[in-house]
């Protein structure tokens, strides 16, 4: 399982390991991008199946109806498929109309943004329902259930993927390694 050597005595294998994940890891991330999105679409369209699960003040616009919570359901679809966008850009031809940099710091920022705000909201969710902490008003533990181990671990997991492809994107434009393994192929 070793591979080939290069001229520095590394083995391809090695060279090509982190760029090899991050093309695969960008591609998960892009689809669980585009599934949450999904999710968004269907509540943008009136659909009621799940919003229960979400608790707060989303629950409450979509009881409620009117143009509100269907423009915040379509943003944030927008939203997620953007994310998605971002993914594909890390791995695919036309990513690279994007300056590395901009690629880079966006995709970095976008998984900071994501494992951050999944994180802390499992963690506590967790916290709270294993009653670590007490929170002074009510708790819809439904909903907090459903945040804990669904829709924030969807956002951490999102941005888990997303960092591991933003460092194989990296690797892959510091080393020149291709994401399709092309190197590899050539060196054998």
């Amino acid at each position: 399982m070793g591979g080939t050597e290069d001229e520095n005595g590394q083995s391809t294998r090695a060279a090509s390991g982190w760029p090899a994940v991050g093309t695969a890891t960008a591609y998960a991330a892009a689809i669980v991008a585009f599934a949450y999105a999904l999710v968004s679409l269907y509540w943008a369209l009136g659909g009621h199946a799940l919003v229960s699960t979400v608790g707060g003040y989303v629950e409450q616009f979509a009881k409620r109806g009117g143009a509100l919570p269907v423009l915040v359901a379509v943003a944030a679809m927008a939203a997620k498929v953007a994310g998605g966008l971002l993914a594909l850009a890390l791995v695919r031809p036309w990513g690279r109309v994007v300056p590395r940099g901009w690629l880079l710091a966006g995709s970095a920022g976008a998984s900071a943004l994501l494992m951050a705000y999944g994180g802390a909201n499992v963690l506590l969710g967790a916290l709270v329902l294993s009653d670590a902490i007490h929170p002074a008003g009510s708790v819809d533990r439904t909903a907090l259930r459903w945040h804990v181990g669904v829709w924030d671990l969807w956002f951490l997991v999102w941005g888990i993927l997303l960092a591991l492809a933003t460092i194989g994107y990296w690797q892959r434009t510091v080393t020149g390694v291709p994401h399709d393994g092309a190197a590899n192929r050539a060196r054998s």
